[in-house]
């Protein structure tokens, strides 16, 4: 009875657990695809405000477009800066500063930004006319911080294309430089040859002829040992027994 109940107690213990793995993994599902859902609406967004700011500075005159061109060319800024820095940090870890000081510097920018808004609605032109520029001020400071940050990181990304494409055109001119060594290769076959015929025609034993020739051919075929065509068609050991016969001395009437 009492295994029993800790059979039962683990089985319950055991179902527990799977339903709170279940729960978490729940949740943590639902969070990720929260978050990007919510990434989602905020690049969507972005991209219709921007829209609404360049339809603004053709459709709009006075300070309400030139309040559009300071935002959109703000928001311009920092999107290019933060993919270039996005698009390079896997190769280059040191870009994650320049990251890091972007979005601080996007925080100034969102603030700029909601100044400019309200601006946007003030119906006094007087005041706008004395907030603007200083505003546009402000702007120009942060447009510049992050054009230079990003016109660094493209410097920087195109020193280290050029670096790596030196070098790998000298490993290109050095493996070439190895593949075009072929004379040393030919002259030691072509010296390995003359040796194997000569002594295939000095005499001797016809079965050692026959040797270096196939020693010879597996040599050409880089010693994976193919067999000859002599040999796949039988006719290896007929041939050597034909050239044991031919150099026998013949019998003329001079030996009698």
């Amino acid at each position: 009875m009492d295994v029993f109940g800790v059979m039962i107690g683990l089985v319950l213990l055991f179902g527990i657990a799977v339903l709170v793995l279940a729960v978490l993994g729940t949740v943590k599902a639902a969070k990720a695809v929260a978050a990007k859902v919510e990434k989602h609406e905020a690049n969507a967004r972005r991209v219709v405000e921007t829209a609404t700011l360049k339809a603004k500075t053709y459709t709009k005159v006075g300070p309400p477009a030139q309040i559009a061109t300071v935002r959109l060319k703000l928001r311009t800024s920092l999107d290019g800066t933060r993919q270039v820095l996005e698009s390079g940090l896997p190769q280059d870890g040191q870009l994650g500063e320049a990251l890091a000081l972007l979005t601080r510097l996007d925080a100034h920018a969102v603030e700029l930004d909601g100044e400019l808004r309200m601006l946007e609605r003030e119906p006094d032109t007087a005041r706008i006319a004395a907030k603007l520029p200083e505003l546009r001020e402000r702007a120009e400071r942060i447009v510049h911080s992050a054009e230079t940050m990003r016109w660094a990181a493209q410097d920087r990304m195109h020193r280290f294309a050029d670096d790596e494409l030196s070098r790998l055109s000298q490993e290109c001119e050095s493996e070439a430089g190895a593949l075009r060594h072929w004379d040393t290769a030919g002259g030691g076959s072509a010296g390995a040859a003359p040796g194997a015929s000569s002594g295939a025609g000095a005499g001797g034993a016809g079965g050692t002829g026959a040797g270096s020739a196939r020693a010879a051919r597996a040599g050409l075929t880089e010693g994976k040992g193919r067999p000859s065509a002599e040999e796949l068609l039988g006719l290896a050991d007929p041939l050597v027994k034909l050239a044991q016969r031919l150099r026998k001395p013949s019998a003329g009437p001079s030996a009698g």
